[in-house]
Parts: structure tokens; C-alpha cells; sequence
């Protein structure tokens, strides 16, 4: 799977983390950057990522910003980009699986570096439910992302 990969100077700690953990688990990375500790305003490095994800180029996206939070809400003005900031593999795993997240957003001023490579790890094992209510759920998330 192509991953496109997006962290501000908050998240830049966790990024090599991220990457290596994508590699082990046989995906492909796209770096978005950014690639110092240097600050830089989040929302211009989600863009790059979510751009990929809404063409195609890339099939899911992780975000890494301070708390997660700021990821979050730029990746969600994103037409079909459907992000949260998750935490805990449950959550990472459960929201593709229910609700068809496709970027994950993670704090790396909140959480450490084997809970970030187990969220990352459950978010990419997932796939979205097969089960009706699950479908018809995120069917009207859809249709009031297009009616705005």
C-alpha cells in the first residue's frame, strides 16, 4: 500500500519512527516532509499528503503533528479524506473498520514511540467492514460531505 506520510516540526521526532515501521510492514512511503525539526505551519504539510490521498496516488495517510488535533482538522476539509486523531490501536484499527478512516492523525507531544507503531500498525492491518450497517453509516457521512 502507498502511505503518504505529513509531520510538522512537533511531529518530526516521530517521523524516521513512522517510516521504519511502514517499511517493516511492506508498505510504501511518501514523504511529505517535513524533514527537519525547523517549524512549520501543519496545514501546509497535510495538504500534501491529503492531495495524494484524494488523487489516488496514495491509499491511506498518517499525519504527525504535536497533539494530533491540528493534523486532524485540516485533513478533514479534504473531500474524502476522513481522518482522527487516534491514540490506541483499538481506536486506529476500529475507525477504518466502522467508520472507513483512510489518515490517521497522531500527538507526538502525547504519545510514545511503541504505542505510535502499534496505532500505525492496527490502522494499516484494518479494512473496512463488509457489514451493512457499517456501509449504510458511512454512506450518509458521504452524502452530507457532498451536500456541505
Amino acid at each position: 500500500m502507498k502511505i503518504a506520510l505529513a509531520c510538522d516540526h512537533a511531529g518530526f521526532p516521530l517521523k524516521n519512527t513512522i517510516i521504519d515501521t511502514l517499511k517493516d510492514l511492506g508498505h510504501e512511503v511518501i514523504d511529505c516532509g517535513t524533514d527537519s525539526p525547523q517549524p512549520v505551519d501543519y496545514p501546509d504539510i497535510v495538504e500534501k499528503a491529503c492531495r495524494l490521498v484524494q488523487s489516488h496516488q496514495a491509499e491511506r495517510a498518517i499525519l504527525i503533528c504535536g497533539s494530533g488535533v491540528g493534523a486532524a482538522i485540516t485533513a478533514n476539509k479534504f473531500k474524502g479524506v476522513y481522518a482522527c486523531v487516534c491514540h490506541d490501536a483499538y481506536s486506529a484499527a476500529q475507525g477504518v473498520e466502522h467508520d472507513n478512516m483512510n489518515a490517521l492523525c497522531l500527538g507526538a507531544r502525547i504519545i510514545g514511540i511503541e504505542i505510535a507503531k502499534a496505532c500505525t500498525t492496527a490502522f494499516l492491518t484494518a479494512q473496512f467492514s463488509t457489514e451493512e450497517r457499517h456501509r449504510r453509516r458511512v454512506s450518509k457521512i458521504q452524502h452530507i460531505e457532498q451536500e456541505g
